[in-house]
């Protein structure tokens, strides 16, 4: 269990979920890992900035340069394309999108100099398909993608090292989605996990455990020509 053996790891957004769950896999595969995270529903596109760059000079004063970084802090928001407010899409994209913005600069400033590293941005498929209900959390996903690529072709194009991906998740049981479900109502909740089940081929939800084991892959040498890539991780929803 020594895939990580001696890389230096950040993860945003740690304190549960998915975040929670590569951390702990990260950990268990030799990595020292600095967690990160915010409460993100004050939804301030600022703090969060302070917030990465705090956690990167830190980690950068405990045990030095990173070489895998993580970006997976998000929210959502349930509220459909005439009932969004631009409080609430503001506040998505500022954590969602900016928030991963800023996470992988501050990594390819540091790594640039430090012989490259992993980049790990957590998007969604819900930034590869539509979702009536969360559309400022398509958007944000689908400009993670977006900006993924971009940066990871700067990257190899200037001779950095450094590797930038995403991860998809489909829908998995954490915090995040069971917020979204009782955001519906339990007539609504119960109306929309029964047809999200029949929408997946495997019949079921993630497991935190199974992203974090993508984004392992995804992060380590193993994964050494992979770059501008989206790992996508959903039961064959897409696919269907």
């Amino acid at each position: 269990m020594d895939r990580l053996s001696g890389k230096v790891c950040l993860v945003t957004g740690a304190a549960r979920g998915i975040g929670l769950a590569v951390a702990t896999r990260f950990v268990a595969e030799g990595a020292q890992v600095m967690i990160a995270d915010i409460d993100a529903r004050e939804g301030n596109a600022a703090a969060e900035k302070l917030g990465e760059n705090a956690a990167f000079d830190q980690l950068t004063e405990l045990w030095g340069t990173p070489d895998i970084v993580v970006n997976n802090a998000g929210v959502a928001v349930v509220a459909d394309v005439e009932a969004l407010t631009p409080e609430q899409w503001n506040t998505t994209l500022d954590v969602n999108l900016t928030g991963v913005m800023t996470g992988t600069q501050q990594a390819i400033a540091r790594m640039k100099s430090a012989g490259g590293g992993s980049i790990v941005n957590i998007a969604s498929i819900e930034g590869i398909i539509g979702e009536q209900i969360v559309p400022a959390y398509n958007a944000s996903k689908a400009g993670v993608r977006l900006y993924s690529k971009s940066a990871a072709i700067h990257c190899a194009r200037s001779g950095y090292n450094i590797r930038v991906n995403c991860v998809c998740p489909g829908f998995v049981e954490t915090a995040m989605v069971a917020d979204g479900l009782a955001a519906l109502g339990a007539e609504g909740a119960q109306q929309f996990q029964s047809g999200l089940t029949q929408r997946v081929p495997m019949g079921r939800l993630g497991t935190a455990v199974e992203i974090a084991n993508a984004v392992l892959f995804v992060a380590s040498d193993e994964a050494s020509f992979i770059t501008g890539s989206d790992l996508v991780v959903d039961g064959g929803h897409t696919a269907a």
